[in-house]
């Protein structure tokens, strides 16, 4: 049977194995069932007071005023509750925590980001369910992970697949999830990541598929039939959500700049306010963006309301994500970039009459804005295939993103806006590219365990014990310095210098003043020891470890090495030492 030992110290290595699969397959139902029910939460309370889900148009203008107000109220007892230092959620928090803590989340900021985005979904405002997904996904695998006490480069794996799971529970689009993931949150290919985090996608898409069905939220967009002769109007189209793309991400990130200084409680009863007003007056904006897809749809013809709505969604989405609601971006995008597809629709159909084509340009400004906002083409093109079952929209689909892409970032220096979020918070989610290399390694994958302990032993003890022992044996000396309370312990390293050749030693003696003869056999054996042995302080290292962590601890001296331990600091395991991770980084090679 294998042990769980041998599965941490498997799962350190960066490759596909079953281990990982398995975990990848637990973590992605586990994180698919809370995001699950994060949505029935959501629907349960909105069942309270409206006719349909997302459906505010059913609610009177003084209810519309006054719910998100409500929600905020109830938002900020939540935070209160588990403290406002904790109410940092979404993406953007989960690409930081993925940088500094391997994608273990806080249990009070995951409370904030169930809870409160739950009650600010409900209540109306501008945010996206697939912030919370995101959120939740990593917050569950990781956790499992740290409860299995496993290498830290696996749980950042585990994250990735609790991560695709809640957004294939989400949107019921496990391609989409899993390039996502890639694109936006990892930001790299790599096989031993890929097939995990695919397996916990089809996971969560057969969760959700169990419980509400197969069929995706946009079904009901009619075939699309657009022709070559639409294509210049496309690449318009393109140009304008680049340019509204830039715009919207550079508005958002200056008000997050501009307000961090006010205290949480007014920032979040204006963006109340805001909401509150703006759905007095056009209750279609509410919500996560489906109302406006809807609104879009139906009106399609009518500019001037389409004109009204988008103003409206894109002030509600800024302040609301600006202000600090919790929530996630990508819905309200998806409703922006289709209220501004209706607009170019109708202009088209304005100029070149008989082709009804405001569905189809709905599709191609949901894709388009999405990819230049998030700076992730591939998984805004396979959003959209997936969401409306039409493989017809690949090629018009590529030309919008293409041509918004291009524009939002050559033209106007545009970024994510999950990075641009980060820098203006000032939160690190990058490293030097030595230690993006090493936190691909846990320390297991390296360590040594073959090794002897001494307690307080002498240097010439020491010494024989490195003649007479394996080369592959590590000589270890434990030293207490009290020893009726044994608080402080210190391990040290015994090896002999190999810079320092015995019979460099032995001609030194003949050499000296003082002839070979005439020196005691005690002297002559504490010469050596003291010319040749070395002790090398071993600093303690979690066996959760990466090679990045042993790196930082070891790159000032250069030298030496740090043991592992598995619980406490006297638990200890084994030995990594600075030339196997010097080695690993010149040669590519673990020894």
């Amino acid at each position: 049977m294998i042990s769980i030992p041998a599965i941490r110290k498997h799962l350190a290595l960066p490759k596909t194995s079953w281990q990982i699969c398995l975990l990848a397959i637990i973590g992605g139902a586990a994180s698919a069932l809370l995001v699950v029910l994060f949505i029935l939460t959501i629907e349960e309370i909105q069942q309270l007071y409206l006719v349909k889900r997302d459906n505010y148009n059913s609610l009177d203008s003084i209810s519309r005023f006054d719910l998100p107000i409500i929600g905020s109220i109830i938002i900020l007892f939540i935070a209160w509750l588990t403290g406002y230092k904790y109410l940092r959620t979404g993406i953007a928090f989960v690409l930081h925590r993925l940088k500094v803590a391997h994608g273990v989340m806080p249990f009070k900021n995951t409370l904030n980001q169930f809870f409160g985005s739950a009650v600010a979904l409900a209540s109306g405002f501008s945010v996206g369910r697939e912030g919370p997904a995101v959120h939740l996904g990593a917050a569950c695998s990781s956790y499992l992970g740290h409860l299995l006490k496993l290498p830290y480069n696996s749980i950042r794996t585990l994250c990735a697949c609790g991560i695709a799971a809640g957004i294939a529970a989400t949107f019921n689009t496990p391609i989409a999830a899993v390039i996502f993931v890639m694109e936006v949150i990892m930001r790299e290919y790599k096989i031993h990541i890929f097939i995990p985090v695919m397996l916990a996608a089809i996971v969560g898409s057969l969760i959700t598929q169990t419980i509400f069905g197969t069929s995706h939220h946009f079904e009901y967009f009619s075939t699309i039939t657009l022709g070559h002769g639409q294509y210049f109007f496309l690449i318009v189209l393109g140009l304008f959500l680049g340019v509204l793309a830039a715009l919207f991400n550079k508005s958002l990130v200056t008000l997050i700049k501009r307000s961090e200084t006010i205290h949480i409680i007014p920032r979040l009863m204006l963006a109340a306010f805001i909401t509150g007003t703006l759905g007095y007056l056009v209750p279609g904006a509410m919500g996560t963006g489906t109302t406006a897809i809807d609104f879009s749809l139906e009106n399609h013809w009518q500019i001037s309301l389409l004109l009204s709505l988008l103003l409206a969604k894109l002030l509600m989405t800024v302040s609301a994500l600006g202000l600090g609601i919790p929530g996630g971006i990508v819905g309200p995008v998806i409703g922006i970039g289709a209220i501004t597809g209706a607009c170019a629709g109708a202009i088209a159909m304005q100029i070149i009459p008989g082709d009804n084509v405001a569905s189809d340009y709905i599709l191609m400004g949901m894709a388009g804005f999405m990819a230049a906002t998030l700076n992730a083409p591939l998984a805004a093109l396979l959003a959209v295939v997936e969401l409306t079952s039409q493989l017809e929209i690949i090629v018009p689909a590529m030309i919008v993103i293409t041509v918004a892409s291009v524009i939002s970032k050559q033209a106007f220096d545009n970024r994510s806006i999950f990075t641009m979020q980060l820098d203006v918070q000032g939160l690190i989610y990058h490293k030097p590219p030595i230690e993006e290399a090493l936190q691909k390694i846990g320390v297991l994958a390296i360590m040594k365990d073959q090794f002897k302990m001494f307690d307080n032993a002498t240097p010439r003890s020491l010494a024989g014990e490195i003649t007479s022992t394996s080369q592959d044996t590590l000589i270890i000396n434990k030293v207490i310095s009290n020893k009726e309370k044994e608080q402080n312990v210190t391990y040290y390293w015994a090896e002999f210098n190999a810079e320092i050749p015995l019979v460099s030693i032995l001609e030194q003696q003949k050499n000296s003043e003082i002839p070979l003869k005439d020196l005691a056999p005690a002297e002559h054996a504490e010469y050596q020891v003291a010319e040749k042995m070395q002790l090398q302080p071993l600093l303690a290292l979690s066996c959760q470890a990466t090679l990045a962590e042993a790196y930082l601890l070891l790159v000032e001296q250069r030298k030496g090495g740090v043991y592992i331990y598995e619980t406490h600091t006297d638990d200890f395991m084994g030995v990594v030492t600075f030339e196997q991770i010097r080695y690993y980084l010149v040669e590519g090679k673990l020894i």
